[in-house]
This record gives C-alpha cells, structure tokens and sequence, in this order.
C-alpha cells in the first residue's frame, strides 16, 4: 500500500526523475473478482540516453490486480517523470513495468510499449509477468505495428 499519504487529490510536483516518483497503490475494492484493468498512455516522452534528443511512445499497460490497485495519478506522475530521463527503449518499457509490478503485486501485468521510429526503425517493445487468471478478458493492445501509427 502507499506509503504515508496519497498523491490524489492534492498538488504534488513532477517527480525530477523515475526514481524519485512513487506509485500509490490503494486497496482493490473487488478482491473477490478477476478483472483486467488497462491504462493507455499515448503520448509518452523520454530522451535518449545518446543525442538528448526526444523519444516518443504509445503504451498500453494490462494489469489484473490482486489486494491492490494502482491509483492513476500517481502512474500519470511517473510517467511523466521521463521527460527529462535520458534512457533507452528497452529500459524504459521493462522499468515501467517492474515498478509497477513491485508496487501492486498483481496476479499479471502486461506492458507493450510501441515506440516512434528513430533512424527509420520503430523499436517494440513488450515484458509481462504472472500468469493471467482463467475467465479474464484481455483484448489486444489494439496499436498497428508502423505506419505513421495512425
């Protein structure tokens, strides 16, 4: 669970990095259900750990809780906390997804993070851990692979 007080509901500023910024978990009001939750974040932004120049990303993150749920402002939060990280593809998609398994424990997580061409090659990137319950519904991530990503 979130330590000391949740970011919801009062000012907080932008973490200076991802390693500064806390995922609050908060308790899972349907323990007794398997559902799956997505969170999509299309505008994703980091650097690159070699020019400094702009990395860009479309994610979608599956999750099926167990006793917590990630509270979305905070995930919006460490999101964004990339900004300014200069950090390459794989890192990023694979460190998102760490954190946020390390902080809700779900039965599975899922991230697919599909990144914008640098030097004319889209890197793809995707890490999943757990198991997904029997009877749950997990659809597609639902992003073309390269085309303009339109």
């Amino acid at each position: 669970m979130a330590k000391g007080k949740l970011q919801l509901g009062r000012a907080v500023p932008l973490p200076k990095s991802p390693d500064d910024a806390t995922l609050d978990a908060v308790p899972n009001p349907h323990r007794d259900t398997d559902y799956a939750v997505r969170f999509t974040a299309p505008e994703f932004t980091c650097l690159c750990p070699i020019t400094g120049q702009p990395d860009f990303a479309h994610f979608v993150i599956d999750y099926v809780p167990a006793k917590s749920i990630l509270e979305s402002k905070s995930l919006k939060l460490f999101l964004a906390s990339f900004r300014n990280h200069g950090a390459f593809h794989e890192y990023c998609t694979v460190a998102i997804g760490k954190r946020m398994a390390a902080a809700i424990k779900p039965k599975f997580l899922r991230i697919a993070g599909f990144w914008y061409p640098r030097g004319g090659i889209p890197i793809d990137v995707f890490w999943r851990t757990g198991r997904l319950p029997g009877g749950v519904t997990l659809p597609e991530p639902g992003v073309s692979p390269y085309r303009a990503r339109g």
